[in-house]
Order: structure tokens, then C-alpha cells, then sequence
């Protein structure tokens, strides 16, 4: 889950506006794309359930952060209701991102509404069955993920949709739409491949491509019935900035989170990272303080600070409410500093045949341990 389009006064540099939670790799689908390369068992390192109130007490000194269980599936822990329940008692704004498997019932769903659930999001990678089902490894999900949605609907739970876009479901992308568009979503939110965990690189749009699908994104952020935003693609703010100029438009500088900047994300088994697609961890909330993490690790300062940026994005007179994705330039060159590596646009002030020769980079360290470890039943 991602947040609504960004028209907080967060003060980034203090608090995150969004931080995900990993709650365990465990899932019952495939996903072609998984950033978690996903298990079937639960992972005996995951954070207990006191440990985990305990991290998001921590959470909660940030203010109220919107705070969303992830996964793998959040279904396969057998306490979620109490981690819900515990993070909409201290004030946070809870969400939920399951898979699509017989475990996510109306009942269940039902309960956590209850105990302070706010909101409730489903992957749709296809708008066919076929499509969607093939992406996401299990024959069935795409009539699950459907009938989830409309539970949710029924009961006044406000609902989400991410779709990933790739060479392949970017073929979809009008029937994805109006697929989405009859199912009462408050949220579209578009994620752009990063090949880490299964995705690969080949599957990643071209610049080319990214481009069209911004463009069609703004065309029809006009006249949908629901809100929509880019996932891993801050290059889209650029986009709709050059729009509105164009059209002779009132110019909003949409303000989103990035990897590190407005965004936090912690694995099932603790480690602070500055996202979900850029696995470095830089502590862990068991025995180090994530707040202090956030703020003054020189990391995650360096993620909040354009001028640190190199190559077309460190000129970039977008850089400061774009920045690239920190995550695919880490994914695809090893360095989280480099130049978004899928984006067409060229900086007044950059000059390639003065560019530094590319100099060797070395790739900071992936969190190893979320991988490791005795598996649960």
C-alpha cells in the first residue's frame, strides 16, 4: 500500500509520512515480480508479536504515520488481529496489503474493520483472469482479489488497487483500468518494476515506455473517479509539472515520498531499510533506535538530499520533487546515488561529454538475514 497523493506539511527530514512493515515472508502465491522472493513457511527470526508493538510504539514517535502490514501475506500471522488492533489503539493509521488466497475472508476482514483497519489494498496485475493469475503464480487469485475488493466495498472499507507495470501488463493497462474503475477504489496506486527479488531487468519497461505510461496516467488522473500516484517512479511528478505548464494550469508541485525520504520500511525480521526495493539495512529495530535511524543515519540522509544525487539527477531541475528512484538506480547500476536509470528526460544543465568518467561503485550491503533461518509451520 502507498499513500494518497502528498499534500502533507511532514517534515521529511524528521518523519516518515509512510512506513511499511514486512510482517513476514510467508505467502501462498509465486509472484513473478516478488521483491520479497516469498516462502511458503514462516521464518522463525520474525519479530514476535510483543516485539512488534514494540516497534511500532517506536513508530508512533514519529506522529501518525500511516502504517501498512505487508508481506509476504500478513495472513499467515495468526496474530494480526492483535497487531492491528494494538497499532489503531496508539494512533496509527493502519493499512493492509494481503495476497489473494482463501485465507482473506469477509469475516476476517470484517473483524479487523473493527479493531481499527483503514484501509485495505489488492495487488491486480491483469485484466483477465489469465493474466493476472499467470503474474501472480496461483490459478484463482485474479476472482479472489475481485470478490476482496467488493467485500471490503460492501462493508465501507476503503479499498486500494497496485498494479505493477511491466513490458507484459502495460499491454492491459486501458482494460486494467477500466477494470478498476468499476470496483469503488479510493486509490490506484501504478508501481514500476524494480528488478530486485524476481524481477528481472528484462521485464522493466523502457524509458520509452515509462514516459507513455506517465502521460497516460495524467490523462486520466483528469477524469477518474479515484485518486492515482506513482510507486518507484518520482519521475511522474515531472511529468504532471510539464502538463500543467503546458496546459496553462494553476502548477501543484506534487510532493510524494521516496526510498529514505518520507518512507520507512522494516523486514519481518527487524532491519531498517529505506525501502522495500532497497534492502540495506542500516539497523535493527531489536536493538537499535529507529527514530535516530531515520533521522541521522548518514545513509538515509544522503537518500533526502538532491545535491548528493549524481549523473542527469544530480542537474536535474526536477531533482527536488523527483529524484529518481533511489532503489532502480541501485538495482540496475549498484550505486542508490546514481541517475534514475529509466528516464527520458534531459537537464538543461547536463552536459554527457563533460560527465566524470563512470567510476567503479561498490554496492552497499542487502540485508542478508531476512532470508535466513529456521522456517515455521
Amino acid at each position: 500500500m502507498t499513500a494518497p497523493p502528498v499534500r502533507s506539511r511532514v517534515d521529511f527530514d524528521q518523519a516518515p509520512l509512510l512506513v511499511i512493515w514486512e510482517t513476514t515472508q510467508a505467502c501462498d502465491l509465486a509472484c513473478l515480480h516478488c521483491r520479497a522472493e516469498a516462502q511458503p513457511r514462516r521464518d522463525c527470526g520474525e519479530l514476535s508479536t510483543l516485539e512488534a508493538m514494540a516497534m511500532m510504539n517506536d513508530v508512533r514517535r514519529f506522529g501518525r504515520c500511516l502504517f501498512v502490514l505487508t508481506g509476504g501475506d500478513p495472513f499467515k500471522r495468526p496474530d494480526l488481529l492483535e497487531l492491528v488492533q494494538h497499532g489503531a489503539r496508539i494512533g496509527l493509521r493502519m493499512g493492509l496489503t494481503p495476497s489473494a488466497t482463501p485465507l482473506v475472508t469477509a469475516a476476517r476482514l470484517a473483524e479487523l474493520q473493527r479493531v481499527g483497519l483503514g484501509r485495505l489494498a489488492m495487488s491486480l496485475d491483469g485484466a483477465t483472469a489469465a493474466t493476472h493469475d499467470h503474474f501472480r503464480g496461483v490459478v484463482g487469485s485474479f476472482q479472489l482479489t475481485i470478490d476482496t475488493l467488493e467485500a471490503a466495498r460492501g462493508m465501507g472499507l476503503p479499498t486500494q488497487v497496485n498494479t505493477t507495470l511491466t513490458r507484459e501488463t502495460m499491454k492491459e493497462f486501458d482494460g486494467i483500468v477500466e477494470l478498476v474503475s468499476e470496483l469503488g477504489i479510493a486509490l490506484w496506486s501504478v508501481f514500476f518494476l524494480v528488478p530486485v527479488g524476481r524481477g528481472r531487468q528484462e521485464d522493466v519497461l523502457s524509458a520509452e515506455a515509462f514516459e507513455d505510461a506517465f502521460h497516460r496516467m495524467y490523462d486520466l488522473s483528469l477524469t477518474a473517479p479515484f485518486d492515482i500516484k506513482s510507486t518507484a517512479a518520482p519521475h511522474y511528478r515531472r511529468v504532471v509539472i510539464q502538463r500543467q505548464v503546458e496546459e496553462r494550469r494553476k502548477v501543484v508541485r506534487p510532493r510524494g515520498v521516496n526510498d529514505g525520504n518520507g518512507f520507512l520500511f522494516i523486514t519481518h525480521r527487524g532491519e531498517v531499510c529505506p525501502s522495500g526495493f532497497l534492502p540495506i539495512g542500516r539497523g535493527n529495530v531489536r536493538g537499535d533506535d529507529l527514530v535516530k535511524i531515520y533521522r541521522d543515519d548518514p545513509f538515509f540522509r544522503s537518500l533526502r538530499d538532491p545535491d548528493s544525487f549524481q549523473g542527469k539527477c544530480g542537474v536535474c531541475e526536477f531533482r527536488k520533487v523527483c529524484g529518481g528512484s533511489r532503489a532502480r538506480a541501485w538495482a540496475v547500476t549498484g550505486s542508490p546515488l546514481a541517475s534514475e536509470p529509466f528516464c527520458t528526460h534531459m537537464p538543461a544543465r547536463w552536459n554527457p561529454e563533460a560527465a566524470p568518467s563512470p567510476r567503479a561503485v561498490r554496492r552497499l550491503p542487502v540485508v542478508s538475514a531476512s532470508r535466513q533461518g529456521t522456517a515455521l509451520p
